[in-house]
């Protein structure tokens, strides 16, 4: 595994930022961190990367502790802090060129060119940083992570600032580092975890209150969930009340039911069952599931 971290502590006086969490995660995962403000997120993140001393537990980078092999953990690492600190005096391709001579890469031209064309800065490489609008800084750091091409990526709001146009191109950029990395990265904007990760870590107050993909994270934390059946014709309303796990049923078009239920693959069957009982054609058989940000509200919000 490229990143596995075990009983993580950290406080600042009486609050523990961090509160004895675990997790590890696999090479070719992308894993969206998901928390409110202050719930821990970027603090684990600094502590990943090195940047920040733990008070207790362990944390591990392509097998290595980070703080037994500091500066070899960087070297593993691309990170894109919440900040995202530049020098604003420098040009971009500049930049770039000292990020390259940090990690003393051989071929800095070659490297320079491909992050230059991975993040979309040809038109901006000539100018200079200071000139740049907040979103082609981001891109400009992003460049700047992507370099000395690491295993593993910690991004902390790497969307942040850019517009929907380039929200989409930078998730094509992350989606397709984690073919072959590591990829760790935080947002606000949820939608973009939905679209771009199959598994999310939500940590509130300190504490991991869900680590899971996001298919079932929308399935399970919803007390009742729906199940949407039509039928070609008219049915018998009393024929969809013997089913079980059922809350409630409103006809919401004619032929259409909305069956409200706390076991959504038994109602499915049944519904089958019932079709074939009673010589039913069911034109469409679905069930609706919880938005990411449902999802995140319910569990931060009862904590």
């Amino acid at each position: 595994m490229s990143i596995e971290v075990r009983g993580l502590l950290k406080q600042y006086g009486e609050q523990k930022a961090v509160n004895d969490i675990s997790f590890t995660i696999n090479k070719g995962e992308i894993v969206g961190f998901l928390g409110p403000n202050g719930a821990g997120k970027s603090t684990t993140m600094k502590i990943i990367t090195g940047y920040l001393a733990q008070d207790a537990g362990t944390v591990k980078v392509c097998g290595m502790d980070v703080q037994e092999y500091p500066v070899g953990i960087k070297k593993k690492i691309g990170y894109l802090p919440e900040s995202n600190p530049l020098y604003s005096d420098m040009y971009v391709k500049e930049y770039l060129q000292f990020i390259a001579g940090v990690h003393a890469i051989v071929n800095r031209e070659s490297a320079i060119a491909r992050v230059i064309e991975l993040t979309g800065l040809q038109i901006e490489q000539k100018k200079k940083i200071s000139q740049l609008s907040k979103g082609y800084k981001q891109r400009v750091g992003l460049a700047a992570a992507l370099i000395h091409d690491p295993e593993v990526l910690i991004l902390d709001e790497p969307t942040s600032g850019l517009d929907p146009n380039q929200i989409i191109e930078i998730r094509n950029v992350i989606k397709s580092q984690g073919q072959t990395k590591t990829v760790l990265f935080s947002s606000h904007i949820l939608q973009e975890v939905q679209a771009v990760c199959d598994r999310v870590i939500i940590i509130n107050k300190g504490r991991i209150v869900a680590d899971d993909t996001v298919a079932h994270l929308q399935m399970v934390n919803k007390a009742a969930q729906t199940v949407t059946v039509q039928f070609d014709a008219a049915i018998q309303l009393g024929w969809l009340e013997t089913l079980d796990h059922v809350q409630k049923i409103s006809e919401i078009q004619p032929f259409r039911f909305s069956i409200q239920n706390n076991n959504p693959e038994m109602v499915r069957k049944q519904l089958l069952l019932l079709s074939l009982q009673h010589n039913l054609n069911i034109v469409s058989l679905q069930t609706e599931t919880q938005s990411l940000e449902e999802v995140f509200r319910e569990l931060t919000f009862k904590q």
